[in-house]
């Protein structure tokens, strides 16, 4: 069962460690008042990060200074932080080989939309940034707001993977029988 008397770390993970992820990191700095040390990486990064995830963070008062775009390797090395959560946001990562974190985190999928893939206008593109925030910032709250003092790790795993089934999910969602 977590331990509610410190800080935890969560890992962000997409391909390129661009988008997505970055703004997940973003907004849990933010959301997670002390409770929570956010990262983020990629697959296979590309170097920079998304100018436009960079101006949705400002325009709504998130930090968007100081991310770089960086190989999930970073933090399965010594001396990288032991890992409590990780949470794929793209497809494409979730399907891949994660490498072996130290300490066994709790994994989830909370994959969502590429916005980065929007093509049309200036407008449109920066409105698919918005909703991906958006998305992130539902399932980071439901995050935030769980019991993780009181919560067995099998429950938790389970309400993990609820979360990453809200709107705006990539995955499919059961049907009700």
């Amino acid at each position: 069962m977590p331990d509610p008397g410190r800080t935890y770390n969560v890992l962000f993970l997409c391909t390129g460690n661009s988008a997505r992820s970055v703004l997940a990191e973003s907004i849990l700095q933010k959301d997670g008042q002390g409770r929570f040390a956010a990262f983020s990486a990629g697959s296979q990064p590309k170097g920079t990060i998304n100018p436009l995830a960079l101006k949705v963070l400002r325009s709504l008062g998130y930090p968007s200074e100081g991310f770089r775009s960086k190989s999930w390797l970073e933090f399965a090395q010594a001396g990288a932080p032991q890992l409590d959560f990780v949470f794929t946001v793209c497809d494409s990562a979730a399907g891949e080989a994660c490498p072996v974190w130290p300490g066994h985190p709790i994994t989830a999928h909370w994959g969502i939309a590429d916005p980065a893939a929007v093509e049309g206008s200036d407008r449109a593109k920066e409105a698919a940034f918005v909703a991906a925030f958006r998305f992130l910032k539902n399932r980071i709250t439901a995050f935030t707001s769980l019991p993780l003092a009181s919560i067995d790790t099998m429950a938790l795993g389970t309400k993990l993977r609820d979360i990453g089934r809200f709107d705006g999910s990539t995955a499919p969602h059961p049907k009700a029988g």
